[in-house]
């Protein structure tokens, strides 16, 4: 999907939207990031809803990004390399379908790649088990709460922020430095 400015629209889902939004929010050619909720029954749900894991939903980022500076490939690239695309239905100590991996693709153009780049990923066997990232067509997009917007950016010091984000920014810096949209944002 391209939006009215140009840029193109991903609605990815890794396990807890504070620790991708923090990722892709530094990343060269991406305008803007957004928490929220995506492939579920109920409409605009709440955080508390989603967390019971009886919505449906899953906790996403929505991501615009200019296609000109990063295709919708490289940004899944970076996607499966932040989150582990084995597990079903969670991503460390967060478990339930709210957290699953997921592609809301928003043209067949995006499924063709994202399908494509999974196949990549299992015959290359990068991790031991299968990529479970499941590829469903995108519906609808619920901004998550604004406390939840920014959520590293502003909390950084929190334990959760410690010993869960931090060093998987960390991690995502040293490896995509050059990927960065400022390079003092690389020494924080």
């Amino acid at each position: 999907m391209v939006n009215q400015q140009g840029g193109e629209v991903a609605t990815l889902g890794a396990g807890c939207f504070w620790c991708v939004e923090a990722v892709f929010a530094e990343l060269n050619g991406v305008e803007r990031v957004e928490s929220g909720y995506a492939g579920g029954q109920n409409a605009n749900p709440t955080y508390r809803e989603v967390c019971s894991g009886t919505t449906g939903h899953a906790e996403v980022i929505q991501v615009t990004f200019d296609p000109q500076k990063i295709s919708f490939r490289e940004i899944l690239e970076i996607f499966f390399s932040v989150h582990d695309p084995t597990t079903l239905n969670r991503q460390g100590a967060d478990v339930g379908t709210q957290y699953r991996s997921v592609i809301f693709y928003h043209t067949e153009e995006q499924k063709a790649v994202a399908e494509e780049l999974i196949k990549e990923l299992d015959q290359a066997k990068t991790w031991n088990a299968p990529v479970v990232t499941e590829v469903a067509p995108f519906d609808k997009f619920y901004k998550a709460e604004d406390y939840h917007q920014e959520y590293f950016k502003l909390h950084g010091e929190e334990p959760y922020c410690r010993v869960v984000i931090a060093p998987k920014l960390s991690k995502f810096r040293q490896h995509y430095g050059e990927r960065l949209k400022t390079r003092s944002s690389a020494a924080r």
